[in-house]
């Protein structure tokens, strides 16, 4: 553990202040995974929402970004390039046959502000398949003035990365190993690459939730982590003050009040590295306070909002009275935070006459070929069966059961999965790929003598549909 432990009093904040913090959290959707708040230098509220667990890593997406932007400036520190140095005369050998005057006006400072001059995000042109990246994001129209226009353009922060690789000569995961990572004791990190082998810079970094409170932090603190300048201090403040107008400053969106070089400006003096699906580290420098949040949210503003609501008017100035009571009952509240299971009995009727009965699906998106249902074990077991082979969950009564998968096209994975029987001819899973935002539901719904059953599948979060199944299968 980096940083020391407090009871929130301690820190001028109330324990009861922060258990009601939580309750709003948990009104709306359960999809919060962790929470971790700093306050002057010290955490004084941490939990998991089980089966989430500290040690886990977890998927970062757009937090990503505000780590290449470190890395930016740890290279200008060094003399290897500027703020307006030329992206073609960076990535001169990705450069399409015709360079456009737009293409040839852009610098390394309208990558880090989203002010490209794309007037879409590049990333969506991206095939994944594709061998050079670079290539592909530099071919496309630059209809706008760089510098005209912010568009959020995660194709800017992989253009930074693959500048960074180039400068360097290797990964941007170890050129930040020494400078960042190492100390700010940041282990095992990882951090997924194109096919050239470049990381992709604007997602796919994963690391734990202290992790993220270590790095946000190091920011909030003019770059200093223990006592040692890591951050340049000139960096750390101008990638977090307003670079760039992305709205009108106005309104209860938190996207519309500035972007820094990689970070967000949001409302109330207080800035953030934010990731897609709830993955955050809200820095309030007028209160020396960091709030690190990750989950599998759908909608990230309502959490913003509870955060405004709750936390924000009770981050006292002065130590307060000692509340022993109220600082043990938080503690437990965070020790006992859980994801709920999904409701129903452990066992159904019906469950011992399709044990073992194997239903063949017809063609479809998600791929599956066939799922099967096992009940005879202390867990209730899934066979899904698609393209990419034959895949068991089992998925535990009443508890998380742990397990690796591969299933609908992730990369094996750990995974947390339980089960019940909402009804007595229907069984639903759960199941959590925890070093993820995402979550997978499946029902089973059988039909008439159950030698038919209805599958659904959906999935909590998605750049995509979340429902990625619904027909009808029949015994074979």
């Amino acid at each position: 553990m980096r940083f020391p432990r407090s009871t929130p009093e301690e820190q001028g904040v109330s324990s009861a202040a922060l258990e009601r913090l939580i309750d709003a959290i948990e009104s709306g959707p359960r999809s919060v995974h962790s929470l971790m708040l700093v306050r002057h230098g010290h955490v004084i509220a941490e939990g998991w929402w089980a089966p989430y667990r500290r040690s886990h890593p977890h998927s970062l997406f757009s937090v990503s970004k505000s780590f290449t932007s470190t890395a930016v400036g740890f290279a200008i520190e060094e003399g290897l390039l500027t703020l307006d140095d030329a992206v073609v005369d960076l990535l001169p050998d990705d450069l399409p046959a015709s360079v456009s005057d737009n293409l040839a006006a852009m610098r390394v400072r309208h990558l880090l502000t989203m002010t490209t001059g794309h007037a879409v995000d590049t990333v969506e042109a991206l095939d994944e398949r594709e061998h050079n990246w670079a290539k592909r994001l530099l071919a496309q129209p630059v209809d706008l003035a760089p510098g005209s226009t912010f568009v959020y353009n995660t194709g800017a922060s992989y253009l930074l990365s693959a500048i960074m690789q180039r400068l360097t000569g290797e990964r941007m995961l170890d050129y930040l190993t020494p400078r960042l990572f190492e100390p700010l004791e940041i282990a095992d990190a990882t951090w997924e690459q194109c096919p050239r082998g470049i990381d992709v810079g604007g997602w796919g970094l994963s690391i734990t939730t202290e992790d993220i409170a270590a790095f946000g932090h190091t920011y909030l603190r003019g770059g200093v982590w223990n006592g040692a300048q890591v951050v340049p201090a000139h960096w750390a403040a101008e990638a977090t003050r307003l670079q760039v107008p992305n709205g009108d400053f106005a309104g209860d969106n938190d996207n519309s009040h500035g972007y820094g070089f990689q970070f967000w400006l949001n409302r109330h003096g207080t800035y953030r590295a934010d990731g897609a699906f709830g993955q955050l580290s809200i820095a309030f420098p007028e209160h020396d306070a960091l709030l690190v949040l990750t989950g599998g949210l759908s909608d990230m503003q309502r959490d913003l909002d509870v955060v405004w609501e709750h936390l924000l008017p009770v981050l006292g100035a002065h130590a307060l009275p000692a509340d022993a009571t109220g600082a043990a009952r938080l503690a437990l509240r965070l020790e006992e935070l859980a994801l709920p299971f999904p409701v129903g009995d452990d066992i159904a009727p019906v469950a011992l006459g399709v044990t073992g009965t194997t239903f063949a699906l017809p063609r479809n998106t998600a791929g599956i070929r066939s799922i099967a249902l096992d009940t005879s074990h202390d867990t209730t077991r899934l066979t899904i069966v698609d393209g990419a082979g034959t895949h068991e969950v089992a998925c535990g009564r009443r508890e998380w059961t742990p397990g690796t998968s591969s299933l609908l096209g992730n990369r094996d994975a750990p995974i947390a999965s339980a089960g019940a029987w909402p009804d007595e001819r229907s069984f639903l899973a759960t199941i959590h790929f925890t070093e993820t935002p995402f979550s997978v539901s499946i029902s089973l719904d059988f039909i008439g003598d159950a030698r038919e059953v209805t599958v659904n599948v959906e999935q909590n979060v998605s750049f995509g549909a979340t429902q990625l199944l619904h027909t009808n299968g029949h015994a074979l």
